[in-house]
């Protein structure tokens, strides 16, 4: 019984009870008891719905942050796996021109590298990771060189708005994720804008659907703050832009 319900009931039978003859007050004490049972109905209807209203929602919120976890992991193993394939690579062909020292620097940087993706996965599990976009070029000049290609990176990120830095400092670890596994690329350029990013290379590059390439993922990162993200050949290449127009933020 709702609240409607129950004022038609008290009405119809104050109204019966003074045609009738009856107590007006036994009437409406009985009124109020069918207002009050209305009530008693209509609160635990409404718990019963914000309890299901709360189960839906803890469910939402889980599946996002398995989303979000996923993503991330993504992000993190796949660029870290790829480098260290690349500097594993190179150790070997620096043993096998006998270049001892060079070979040991860059297995103590497999290590190093190793604990970083351990860590990074840790935070990530945590929900407290966070990425520099400044610490992402070091990386990214390391692993080009390590895999040959000519970079030709910023040295600095101050030109870029800092609640974007972290945002970007993705865009660029999976740009140069992909220029490492998918592009047989010879050269990759960085530019950066106060709010847009662009890395180009001239390779084959790595297509939005391709197993891995991580474009949508990327797309959808952007998109969560009013960005948008283009992927695709260019004239000689590969280019990707990342960009936030004015009003977007992280």
């Amino acid at each position: 019984m709702n609240g409607t319900a129950a004022a038609a009931l008290v009405a119809g039978l104050l109204w019966r009870a003074a045609g009738s003859g009856q107590p007006v007050h036994l009437v409406a004490a009985l009124g109020s008891l069918v207002v009050g049972f209305a009530a008693v109905v209509r609160l635990v209807r409404t718990r019963r719905e914000l309890a299901r209203a709360r189960v839906e929602i803890a469910a939402l919120a889980a599946a996002e942050e398995r989303h979000r976890l996923g993503r991330d992991l993504h992000d993190i193993l796949g660029h870290s796996l790829t480098t260290v394939t690349v500097k594993a690579g190179l150790a070997r062909r620096l043993l096998e021109r006998g270049e001892v020292e060079r070979a040991l620097g860059e297995v103590g940087e497999l290590e190093t590298l190793a604990r970083q993706a351990l860590g990074d996965v840790r935070a990530t599990v945590g929900g407290y990771r966070e990425v520099a976009l400044a610490g992402e070029l070091v990386a990214a000049r390391s692993a080009l060189r390590a895999a040959g290609i000519e970079a030709d990176l910023p040295s600095a990120v101050d030109n870029v708005a800092p609640e974007l830095q972290g945002v970007f400092g993705y865009v660029l670890r999976e740009a140069v994720t992909n220029v490492l596994r998918h592009s047989a690329a010879r050269t990759c350029s960085v530019r950066l804008g106060a709010r847009w990013i662009e890395v180009v290379d001239d390779g084959r590059g790595a297509g939005a659907g391709q197993p891995g390439s991580g474009v949508a993922g990327l797309r959808e990162r952007l998109a969560e703050i009013g960005g948008a993200l283009e992927a695709g050949p260019v004239a000689g290449g590969y280019r990707l832009r990342a960009e936030v127009r004015d009003g977007g933020t992280a």
